[in-house]
């Protein structure tokens, strides 16, 4: 009941959201867009669908954090000149280094990745789908998020998604 729920509250988010984005048609498809003063308006619009989703299955809201953010919005960017979706950098390093980076000095408990041309409430909707990228949105352990993308001109969206806290010791429940 709880999975059919949060799947409805997602798609309602993602279906109010359709008209504020950057959204257009080229006669061939629906194409996402996403503007330079959107970056505010979309990390708040995903931190409150992770939180209700959080919230409809009994964990703590999440706070964004800066760090976090810088972590995703680099990963993102490097999945774009890899051109492929997966944990590791161009130069090896792994969502853990790349929190330490930044200057994180909470606990990385997870990363959620996507290549994709729908929107992030979209994206978010895919990840509920899959256990193990549920894990990290709904982690008991987690209390801060960054997120961020990088849009290739052709509107290929590259998302990130990092969950950390700042309670956890070392290494207890990265991914």
């Amino acid at each position: 009941m709880i999975r059919l729920f949060s799947i409805f509250l997602v798609m309602g988010l993602a279906l109010a959201a359709c008209g504020s984005s950057g959204s257009f048609n080229d006669g061939s498809a629906n194409i996402y867009r996403i503007g330079r003063s959107d970056t505010g308006k979309i990390q708040f619009r995903m931190l409150d669908a992770v939180n209700a989703l959080r919230s409809a299955s009994g964990q703590a809201p999440l706070e964004l954090n800066p760090q976090l953010n810088a972590a995703a919005a680099t990963h993102s960017r490097d999945m774009s000149i890899q051109n492929r979706p997966w944990h590791f950098g161009s130069d090896g390093s792994s969502p853990i280094d790349r929190a330490q980076r930044v200057g994180y000095q909470g606990t990385l408990v997870g990363e959620n990745i996507s290549e994709t041309y729908e929107s992030e409430l979209e994206t978010l909707a895919a990840w509920m789908e899959q256990p193990d990228t549920r894990r990290v949105v709904l982690s008991p352990d987690a209390t801060q998020m960054g997120f961020a993308w990088f849009q290739e001109t052709n509107g290929k969206i590259w998302w990130t998604m990092v969950t950390g806290s700042t309670g956890l010791s070392a290494g207890a429940g990265a991914v």
